[in-house]
């Protein structure tokens, strides 16, 4: 698969990603329709909807797809049988939000990008073998487009000249005549694009220039750590100069995402309270726009569903509080408004900073040992499964650390059999591998009915553990100071918070 889109001189090579929706819509596509004889030039009239007519030269045959951006991946709008005069047509009786989209030749192996907005009625004349220059129809918001492209096209290949000549100059006065050549058509393009942004404030092209822009460097040498204090400060303050919250055509562009991606995962500091803040922030511009506070709701809950950094969980847990129990998302169906709530109430309960929740387990002797009345320095419950081929290798490897360094620290471990089923092999487990100092415990059968029948949360749900092992770290005050950990982080952990008394 190509994909044709030229900004600022490049070509951007990407591949198409056909939901499941669009592989069965692409099996029903609608025949084609009479094109008579197709002049680009002569737009149809209709009452309502949209049409879009395009010519792809060499295709009399096959299914193209008309398409459009969404978050990384192209969604199908329509799709349609191609005629064999080499013309295929897309056309409904409701208009299409405007965004960049696209038409993807038969077979998949070609597309190439276009606006749609206001203008709903558009021709199109492209050729596979040269999707540089693709006629468009109908749309003055295309004919911007195009313009800008021939544009940067030109300048794009200056800078690339300049640049390698710059790299290959043998003397300070050929450095510098490059230098002052690339500078000069770079400072063309800024100003290209800035005009078409002052004089065409409401255009598509503008919208995408507004997205794409990257804050100025505040202190271009810096020399101090205040410099780039400074520097990473104003970078993070206007990071979003210009780009609305209120347009829901910014999220039908390939390049929203990246960006919003970008801030949310490497701009701001990964602190919950901080990113918490910004997301608040964010989702009230955006409730201006159902579109817009739909999509950026969605991408905060599935990111935070299951977060890559611990701690981040509370952030779930927020936006399931204040958005989506409020009744915020009626989009989601009751499936889906189900896995969010239950997802929730498996992570309130064990938030980092939080107390952690009792476990009122046997031993293997059948005597009740409560997790809240152990004393330790720090104890270290882990959920595992003596059959669960992960937990043969870790349990061994905290065991050997636990003896090396943890024991005469402190710390205590508080194990816990993770399915009652499998009692016989836990207890053979035990005596095999010889872990009589740790805190050994389980639930019994009838204890797991006593919890169903009063309807209490069960362990399982107050630990989170949904996959074994499952480790979580509490301090001496049995507050939860991390969890979802591997050996070598628990014990950096650790190491960190004795140093810290110390």
């Amino acid at each position: 698969m190509k994909r044709f889109l030229l900004f600022y001189g490049l070509l951007l090579l990407s591949t198409l990603a056909f939901s499941q929706k669009g592989d069965n819509q692409g099996k029903n596509a609608k025949p084609q329709q009479a094109s008579k004889s197709f002049n680009p030039n002569v737009l149809p009239e209709i009452d309502s909807g949209f049409r879009v007519t395009a010519r792809l030269k060499g295709y009399t045959s096959g299914v193209a797809y008309l398409c459009f951006h969404f978050g990384k991946n192209l969604n199908i709008a329509d799709s349609s049988v191609m005629g064999e005069d080499e013309v295929v047509v897309f056309d409904g009786g409701k208009s299409l939000p405007g965004g960049i989209y696209s038409i993807v030749f038969p077979g998949k192996r070609y597309l190439f990008d276009f606006f749609i907005d206001k203008e709903q009625v558009v021709n199109i004349v492209a050729d596979s073998s040269d999707l540089s220059n693709v006629l468009v129809v109908g749309s003055p918001e295309n004919q911007l487009f195009q313009d800008y492209q021939r544009f940067v096209s030109v300048k794009g290949a200056i800078l690339s000249q300049e640049r390698t000549a710059y790299t290959l100059s043998t003397n300070r006065e050929d450095s510098l005549r490059h230098q002052s050549n690339f500078d000069k058509a770079n400072k063309e393009l800024i100003a290209y694009r800035n005009d078409i942004i002052e004089n065409q404030p409401k255009s598509m092209m503008a919208l995408m220039l507004k997205t794409m822009y990257e804050p100025e460097i505040l202190i271009k040498n810096p020399k101090t750590r205040q410099d780039t204090l400074n520097n990473y400060l104003y970078y993070r303050k206007h990071y979003w100069d210009g780009v609305t919250f209120m347009d829901e055509r910014v999220i039908r562009t390939p390049f929203f995402i990246p960006k919003f991606e970008r801030y949310y995962r490497d701009i701001l500091p990964q602190v919950p309270d901080t990113l918490i803040q910004d997301i608040d922030y964010r989702l009230l511009f955006a409730r201006n726009n159902n579109e817009v506070f739909k999509f950026m709701l969605n991408w905060f809950t599935d990111e935070y569903l299951n977060p890559k950094i611990m701690g981040h969980d509370a952030i779930y847990v927020h936006l399931f509080e204040k958005y989506h129990s409020q009744g915020l998302s009626p989009w989601l169906n009751e499936k889906q408004m189900k896995t969010v709530t239950d997802r929730a109430y498996m992570v309130m309960s064990n938030l980092i900073g939080s107390p952690a929740p009792p476990l009122d387990m046997l031993t293997t002797e059948g005597k009740l040992r409560p997790l809240l009345e152990e004393k330790a320095s720090h104890i270290l419950v882990v959920f595992w499964d003596p059959t669960c081929g992960h937990c043969k290798e870790e349990i061994p490897r905290i065991d050997s650390i636990y003896r090396a360094s943890w024991k005469r620290r402190g710390v205590k471990i508080y194990s816990v059999l993770s399915d009652n089923t499998k009692e016989n092999e836990w207890r053979k487990y035990l005596i095999e591998h010889n872990l009589k100092d740790w805190i050994n415990v389980y639930e019994t059968k009838a204890m797991e009915d006593q919890v169903i029948q009063e309807k209490r949360p069960s362990f399982r749900q107050l630990y989170d553990v949904i996959q074994t092992p499952t480790i979580v770290l509490l301090d001496k005050d049995k507050k939860i100071v991390g969890k979802k950990l591997g050996i070598t982080q628990i014990n950096e952990l650790l190491e960190t918070r004795w140093r810290k008394e110390q």
